[in-house]
């Protein structure tokens, strides 16, 4: 035991910016060793998160910290207690002690940071490997299996790298993983484990990065991007990282994982939260819509099973209509083949059932049919929400136009994406409604050749083809 101060406490001051502005000889000497100069900002994290978090809360704490000194680690015991011009620091204990290696944890969060920089999704699951925080683009897959989203590598013996590591919680690099959006996005996934004090492994946090193309890998580099594209490409990437630490933040927030929080404070946190999701799907859409409006904008060609589809949009949707106390009444039957590209279908379909779900009233059903009529196929959504008077049916299919949307969230370029994609693939897409009778949208594609039946799969199995998009408009 080393007390250098005796039995009084000793005392500092930190100002509502964070500069430590008064302090006792030992805290000074602390605060000098990590790095702080007189009259800067307090040096020593531990110290400095616990005066923000009763700052911000605008309670005292106490808090048992331990510190870097040197070559050692030192153990305090802090009092902080926030006023009008910024928050005192009481510190006792001060009990000096060989210094502690980084834990696994903390060397994950360090590892976690970098990572995280140039990463494009970042996913989160639980222990079970089920989705909490899905990309911003896909609401509904929360509680769907990670592997519903990904395809990983093996790590033997037809186990995935995931599921390898978390057999003990570690951390793990898959440099072969496909995000599976449409004939498959190939990715670099990091995944971080969320390790607690208490309740120890709590799933994973994904750091999800997308791979070169191979003519980017041969050491071909790709035609430079037009100005426009390069723009929004660099706005999506200034704007997701500072919107993901926002949202991280203010989950923690609500979620009470830094201590006690007034009612008030976690609701006003759950509202920043939701409104950080709207941002992020909002770039989401800027850059989509920047894509398809380009001249030479060409989406693929392909047979696509619109049972199928819209089988797979209704899963991922799943969730989040049980959520609104909506059913979803999916198709069945003989496969309906479409020629388009199978990405733009399912991020068509994953719009149409977002917005149905949205004005669904609770208890509402939607109902998706698949038919073929001469040389078109068509996918049909309808609901039984307000419906869509006979004046706004042109206008909803326009830039930025919500009508009549219950929970205030959309950016309103959802169906003005889908209508230019339906377009763009040789179909089109159009709604008949009335007030009061629910909204039916219609989904045309030219009709291909029927697909061969699939092979019977054992369940639960996949294949490296099974790739699901994930960019709803």
């Amino acid at each position: 035991m080393n007390a250098p101060h005796g039995l009084r406490p000793v005392v500092g001051r930190v100002d509502d910016r964070g500069r430590l502005v008064e302090a006792d000889p030992p805290l000074f000497r602390l605060h000098e060793r990590a790095g702080g100069v007189p009259g800067g900002m307090l040096a020593v994290p531990q110290l400095s998160s616990v005066a923000r978090l009763a700052r911000r809360l605008g309670i005292a704490l106490s808090r048992r910290v331990i510190a870097a000194q040197g070559d050692q680690d030192v153990e305090l015991w802090v009092r902080v207690r926030p006023d009008g011009g910024g928050t005192e620091l009481a510190i006792t204990g001060w009990q000096e002690m060989p210094a502690i290696q980084p834990p696994p944890a903390l060397e994950a969060l360090r590892w976690r940071d970098f990572s995280r920089a140039t990463a494009d999704w970042i996913v989160e699951t639980d222990a079970m490997l089920r989705v909490t925080h899905p990309p911003s683009n896909l609401p509904g897959a929360v509680g769907q299996p990670i592997e519903a989203l990904f395809a990983l590598s093996e790590a033997g013996e037809g186990v995935s790298t995931i599921v390898a590591a978390a057999a003990s919680a570690a951390r793990f690099e898959d440099e072969d993983a496909v995000f599976r959006l449409g004939a498959g996005i190939p990715v670099r996934i990091a995944g971080v484990p969320l390790l607690g004090e208490a309740e120890g492994f709590g799933g994973y946090q994904l750091l999800v990065s997308r791979r070169p193309t191979r003519e980017a890998a041969r050491g071909r580099l790709p035609d430079p991007a037009p100005l426009d594209e390069a723009f929004g490409n660099q706005l999506g990437q200034a704007m997701r990282g500072p919107l993901d630490r926002i949202i991280a933040h203010a989950d923690s927030i609500s979620g009470r994982g830094d201590g006690p929080v007034r009612r008030d404070y976690a609701s006003y946190a759950e509202d920043i939260a939701g409104a950080g999701r709207h941002l992020l799907a909002l770039v989401d859409d800027l850059i989509d819509l920047q894509t398809i409006e380009r001249a030479d904008f060409r989406p693929e060609a392909d047979r696509v099973d619109l049972v199928e589809a819209a089988q797979r949009a209704a899963a991922l949707l799943g969730m989040r209509a049980a959520g609104e106390e909506v059913t979803i009444d999916g198709p069945a039957g003989a496969p309906v083949t479409a020629l388009g590209d199978v990405r733009r279908v399912l991020q068509v379909l994953i719009n149409l059932l977002s917005n149905a779900i949205r004005h669904s009233p609770p208890g509402g059903r939607i109902w998706i049919r698949c038919e073929r009529e001469g040389d078109i196929a068509a996918v049909i959504v309808a609901d039984a929400g307000d419906g869509i008077g006979e004046d706004d049916q042109e206008r909803i299919f326009e830039r930025f136009e919500r009508l009549g949307l219950r929970d205030g969230t959309g950016s309103g370029l959802g169906l003005y994406i889908s209508r230019r994609l339906a377009r763009a693939m040789g179909g089109d897409l159009g709604v008949d409604s009335a007030r009061g009778q629910g909204a039916r949208f219609v989904f045309t594609l030219p009709a291909g050749e029927e697909l061969p039946p699939s092979p019977r799969r054992r369940p639960g199995s996949r294949e490296r083809g099974d790739e699901v998009e994930a960019g709803a408009a």
